[in-house]
């Protein structure tokens, strides 16, 4: 742990026992901030193990969603607590809670703990493989060889130009996923030959295939599961048709075409979006405006207020690394005051590719 994190932790700590962040939690200050929460998976199975800061356990996730109610947070849909918030009533302890990709694990693990607690979520919504049912193939090709490691695996045949995978330290996980990514990319694999590539390293790794396909690990949300979240009052919206925001007008009017027209089979016309990856550039404001989305969320840390920009509102990522604490100054708004460092996207979600 850095001097910075323990620093920082320690005043945490201090300023629970003192009671200073209940009383910011109860103050008018704290009315006027938002804090908009952001998740990416809640596991099926291991996948928390697997990559903590992307993934957190069922138990794990209620855990927070119970602090939020003994901390007395109301939690809104977004576009109320947006509306609220620049009409100058939020209520106190303001919360939205928001899921990015869309994951089945939304469905079957979080979406019933949100239920028992009576919250609404928005979820951001990656369209392309809620079609094609078969698991995101860049995060699945880390997550087999992670479940392989320890060992060093003949890969001859499978792919060009490599003959064995060391799996013998994340380092050497991480070099393969990188090969297979590339590899696949290269020889541009449709989807199909992409799961067959998935298919053979499973079976290289003496892994039970089917058996992770059955609990539908990083698979996205179905037709049916869609139809059934909408049908309950789930709040979806933008977040790109193949997880990726391109630089170009055209390239990035089509993705949010895309995803927009994917989206409004099942629901309202959606006017949020958040970048893939966290990751902002200036050209998206205009092309955002042109499209009438109201606002933009990224992955920088920090609470919302009336002076925040639309398209650049922050949110608290929460993994398995937060510590309570840390999770609990952020509801309070104690947080804010406290240096930090800038949010790196890219270590926080794998990219995808399609």
């Amino acid at each position: 742990m850095s001097i910075l994190r323990s620093a920082k932790l320690l005043t945490l700590n201090v300023g629970k026992s003192i009671g200073v962040f209940q009383v910011l939690s109860r103050s008018d200050w704290r009315k006027n901030h938002l804090l908009i929460l952001a998740y990416h998976g809640v596991s099926h199975d291991d996948e928390h193990l697997w990559n903590p800061d992307l993934y957190v356990s069922p138990e794990y996730f209620r855990t927070r969603m119970q602090a939020l109610k003994d901390y007395g947070c109301n939690v809104l849909p977004l576009t109320e607590a947006l509306q609220q918030l620049e009409d100058g009533t939020l209520p106190q302890c303001s919360v939205v809670l928001t899921f990015d990709d869309g994951a089945s694990d939304f469905y079957h693990r979080a979406f019933p703990i949100l239920r028992e607690f009576g919250w609404p979520a928005t979820v951001y919504l990656t369209s392309y493989y809620c079609n094609y049912n078969r698991p995101v193939f860049d995060t699945m090709c880390s997550y087999l060889l992670w479940k392989g490691r320890g060992r060093e695996v003949d890969v001859k045949s499978l792919i060009d130009g490599v003959r064995s995978l060391d799996l013998r330290s994340a380092s050497g996980i991480e070099a393969a996923t990188v090969a297979i990514r590339e590899f696949s990319r290269r020889e541009r694999f449709t989807a199909k030959k992409k799961d067959a590539l998935l298919t053979a390293i499973a079976e290289r790794l003496s892994l039970d295939y089917p058996a992770i396909l059955s609990k539908r690990i990083l698979h996205l949300l179905s037709v049916e599961e869609l139809t059934t979240l909408a049908a309950e009052g789930v709040d979806i919206q933008l977040h790109t048709h193949r997880h990726h925001a391109p630089k170009k007008r055209d390239s990035f009017m089509l993705e949010l075409d895309e995803n927009k027209n994917f989206i409004t089979r099942f629901t309202k016309l959606p006017h949020h979006f958040s970048y893939p990856d966290g990751e902002y550039a200036d050209c998206y404001g205009p092309w955002l405006d042109a499209c009438d989305v109201i606002s933009a969320t990224t992955c920088e840390p920090g609470l919302v207020t009336h002076g925040s920009h639309p398209y650049k509102l922050p949110r608290i990522v929460d993994t398995s690394s937060l510590h309570p604490v840390e999770f609990e100054g952020w509801v309070s708004g104690f947080s804010k005051f406290l240096p930090r460092k800038p949010t790196k996207a890219a270590n926080l979600i794998p990219p995808y590719y399609y």
